[in-house]
C-alpha cells in the first residue's frame, strides 16, 4: 500500500496530495482526491480514506477542502 499525504488546506483552497514520494496536485474535494489516487495506480475502491493507516491527513479530515 502506497503511503499517501493529504496536506492542510492552501490559502487559494485546496490540499497538496503526495502518495509516496510524488506530489500528486492540488484536489479540492474528495472526488480529485480519488482521481489523483485512480490515476496513481491505486484502486481507490479498495481504499478507505478516513482511515488514519491508509491516508495521513495533516490538518483538518477529508471534509475540510479550504481555508
Amino acid at each position: 500500500m502506497p503511503r499517501i499525504v493529504v496536506y492542510p488546506p492552501t490559502p487559494g483552497g485546496g490540499r497538496r496530495v503526495r502518495v509516496d514520494r510524488e506530489i500528486l496536485g492540488i484536489a479540492r474535494s474528495t472526488g480529485e482526491l480519488v482521481e489523483f489516487l485512480r490515476r496513481a495506480g491505486a484502486d481507490p475502491e479498495s481504499i478507505d480514506i478516513t482511515d488514519p493507516a491508509v491516508v495521513e491527513w495533516r490538518g483538518p479530515g477529508p471534509e475540510v477542502w479550504a481555508e
